[in-house]
């Protein structure tokens, strides 16, 4: 009886987990959009820079998986750095109707292969307000979840 309790109790707990894990992944989007912007200058004019949300804050420096479509800039594609999107190419930040809260670049420690069928990547968030060359979300040290 005490096996069955504990290996009940260890199932459950991995479940949780699973659980967790799986709702963080559909979740973190959602958490990201939750961004605002104030206009700011710098020596080419006026540029807008994200303030991010407290919710958002609390994302930075930890683990998060993020699903979505990687997005072919050409002749710019890098397999082991690329820009992922939450929405299909139609309607990506570039393309259509999302906002720059949609994407992210995503550092992979492993190149990957382009495809158009959706992705779900692993790594460390990085908030960026500072430099306008880079989006406001990085990924970095991120790994294909197969």
């Amino acid at each position: 009886m005490k096996y069955f309790k504990t290996t009940l109790l260890t199932g459950l707990l991995s479940l949780g987990f699973a659980v967790f894990t799986y709702a963080q992944s559909l979740n973190v989007w959602k958490s990201l959009s939750e961004v605002t912007y104030k206009i700011s200058e710098d020596n080419f004019g006026e540029l807008y820079v994200p303030v991010f949300s407290d919710k958002v804050k609390q994302l930075e420096g930890k683990v998060v998986e993020a699903d979505g479509y990687i997005i072919p800039f050409e002749g710019m594609f890098k397999p082991e750095h690329i820009i992922l999107s939450s929405l299909p190419l139609a309607e990506c930040f570039f393309c259509g109707s999302g906002g720059p809260e949609t994407v992210m670049e995503v550092m992979l420690k492993t190149p990957i292969k382009y495809t158009s069928k959706r992705v779900k990547v692993r790594g460390k968030l990085t908030l960026n307000s500072k430099d306008p060359e880079k989006l406001m979300y990085i990924l970095k040290d991120a790994t294909l979840v197969e």
